[in-house]
Formats: C-alpha cells, structure tokens, sequence
C-alpha cells in the first residue's frame, strides 16, 4: 500500500513523499522531473513494494509546500541543493549508511546522473528515463543539425521571467496538453497539477532550470551500474543523445528502446517499465 508521508531533513524543509513497501528492506528512491510530481512514480511504487523492495518518490525542492524556498534566488535550486536533499531524504528515512538504488526521470534524471558521479560509493543500481548523460547531451546539442537544440528550446522559454504565467495560463493549457499528448492519463494529469498547477509551485519549479541556466556541467563517466530508458517519440531527447550515452558509461550498462514511446514512459507504458526496473534491481543488488 502506497502512503502520503512528509518527511523533514531541516527546521525549513519538509518533504511531502509517497512511501510503499516494508521500512528496513532494500531502498528505491524515485526522483521525477518536470512538470510532473512524485505520482509520476505510482505504477512502479505499487510493484516495488510487491516484490520486497522499500520504495521512495518524493515531491522534490519547491514542488512540495513545506520545501519551498524564495525561487526570486536561483541558488536556492541549485543542483548541488537537489543532491544534498536527495541524500538528507534517504538518511532520514533510516538508510543513511546503507546502498540504495536511484532512479530518475527528466530533471530528475539529471539530478540522478549528478548523484552516481558524486556518491557513486551509495548506489547499487541507477535507472535514468528519458534524460541522457549530460556529457551526451552537451555533445548532441552541438550537432550541426539542430535537432536536440531544436528539441531543447523549452528550456530556453523557461528562464524568461513570465514562463510561470505562460505555462499556467488557460486553466494550465499548455501543461495538460503537453501531458496528454504524451500519453499521460487523465487521473495521472490532475495529480501532478494538484501539487503544481498553482503560481508558487511553477516559480520554485522553474527556478530548477534559472539556478542551471542553459549550461550543463559535465561529469566523469558513471561508475554505477545503469539502465537508461527512452521512448523513440521522446519529443525532447533525440536518438543522437539517447544512444550516446553508452559513451559515458564505464559499467554494467543496458540501454532499452521503448518503440512509440513519449517523454513520459513511466505512466504512459508503466508495466514495461516497471519490468525492466526489477530486472535491473535483481541483477544488482543492494
């Protein structure tokens, strides 16, 4: 059974977080990205917990009311302030010197592939959807022909100072149309616009993106045994990014292609994926 838990690291940050399975089995800590929420995760929860494992998806910094810092500072969002989260969660959650296994979506993909190259001595297993490695997709950016910077422009929209009302304008048009026309169901909509859909939420989401900028640092290659997931209808990762990530890789790795697949593979096909995590689970344990 999936719970709504908060879960505080700090007189000012308290996380809400939805937590299945049994407390002390192996950790799954699920990131998500934007513009979604933790239930995001839901399918692959309810199967994690099944099958033994204590699964972790929170709504991260910003996303849950209780963690939301001024977003008029940028810094607050940073990357390195994600990580040190992510890691405050996971300890107070009791496994603060055990492995765990992380999985990310979107920007929560970045966040994950950030972590393995910092704390890759924590993880026994990454599952990345959608996001490539950064290293791939600085290099795929740089193509000359355009197509991953074509694909990224969203990025460049978030940072102007109005995105916020743009994105929530029309009863949230632009969201619940990006959304449904990537497979998300309906349900799964109205859970990620209950935690989103209101103007301080979208200014502390999008402060992610004005904390990052347009640049994305480099890392070194992952140490940590990977799967990365992507769906070839991805309209915001192209091939040349997802299939270069085997570049940066210096560990087990599989990368699986999900046919006819969009941006949001985790609820648009959530039983393939689901599968594909437990395998990956199993073949490295914690």
């Amino acid at each position: 059974m999936t719970k709504l838990e908060q879960i505080t690291i700090s007189a000012d940050l308290t996380f809400d977080a939805l937590v299945a399975g049994e407390a002390g089995a192996p950790l799954v800590f699920l990131l998500h990205g934007f513009a979604e929420s933790m239930h995001c995760w839901r399918a692959q929860l309810a199967t994690l917990a099944d099958m033994g494992y204590r699964a972790i998806a929170p709504s991260q910094r910003g996303y849950s009311k209780g963690a939301r810092p001024d977003p008029r500072d940028p810094s607050r969002y940073h990357m390195d302030r994600l990580m040190d989260d992510a890691m405050a969660i996971v300890a107070a959650c009791g496994y603060g010197a055990q492995r765990f296994h992380l999985a990310g979506h979107d920007w929560g993909g970045s966040i994950a592939w950030a972590f393995a190259d910092r704390h890759s001595e924590r993880l026994a297993s990454l599952t990345v959807l959608s996001r490539p490695h950064p290293n791939a997709f600085n290099r795929a950016l740089q193509l000359p022909d355009g197509d991953q910077l074509r694909r990224s422009r969203h990025h460049s929209a978030f940072l102007e100072l109005d995105a916020a009302d743009i994105v929530l304008a029309d009863d949230a048009k632009w969201l619940r149309e990006r959304l449904a026309a990537a497979g998300v169901p309906g349900f799964a909509i109205e859970e990620h616009l209950s935690v989103l859909g209101n103007k301080d939420a979208m200014e502390a989401a999008l402060a992610w993106y004005r904390a990052r900028g347009a640049i994305r640092s480099p890392l070194g290659p992952t140490r940590v045994p990977t799967l990365y997931i992507w769906g070839n209808a991805d309209d915001t990762v192209g091939r040349a990014a997802a299939e270069g990530t085997v570049d940066f890789i210096a560990a087990p790795y599989r990368f699986i292609e999900l046919p006819d697949v969009g941006h949001f593979a985790a609820e648009q096909v959530p039983e393939r994926v689901s599968e594909l995590m437990l395998n990956h689970l199993r073949a490295h344990p914690a």
